[in-house]
């Protein structure tokens, strides 16, 4: 296979997102990795935590479910790196019916930026294009909340 297309291919289970936020990487970070404050903002807009579980130690599990208009939705994963307040990896995999589907890594780089902080995503893993740009919507929502609930505290 030609570069140009097994570097096209392999983009389409990747997700990389950028997004700069008004507060230090500790504070961005810290909203990640504290239950308290993941549950005020995770999910989309429109959609609210009721359950927040992390243990947040390389090894540990986090789980937790996002409640809107059309129901529940609860993803789960396990840490794979946490570098406070620099890094932070985990997998991810929705579930159904009490079994964990396909399983995804996502990869946060928490960067100064003067006074604030942009934050690189990486998603990868999906079976489908369509499966990353459904998370892509998902994500680009989500981070919406963390930068109100950010502009909030």
């Amino acid at each position: 296979m030609p570069q140009a297309a097994a570097r096209a291919a392999s983009d389409a289970h990747v997700l990389r997102m950028e997004r700069e936020f008004k507060a230090p990487p500790e504070r961005v970070f810290a909203a990640f990795t504290d239950p308290r404050l993941f549950a005020q903002w995770w999910g989309p807009e429109g959609m609210a935590c009721p359950v927040c579980e992390i243990d947040l130690r390389v090894g540990g599990a986090w789980r937790t479910c996002m409640r809107g208009a059309q129901g529940e939705h609860w993803v789960s994963g396990v840490y794979r790196e946490i570098a406070p307040p620099r890094r932070l990896a985990f997998t991810w995999a929705w579930e159904e019916n009490g079994a964990r589907g396909h399983e995804t890594v996502v990869e946060l780089e928490f960067l100064p930026a003067g006074r604030n902080t942009r934050l690189v995503l990486h998603h990868k893993g999906f079976e489908t294009a369509d499966s990353r740009d459904k998370h892509s919507h998902g994500w680009g929502s989500s981070f919406n909340c963390l930068e109100q609930h950010l502009q909030g505290e």
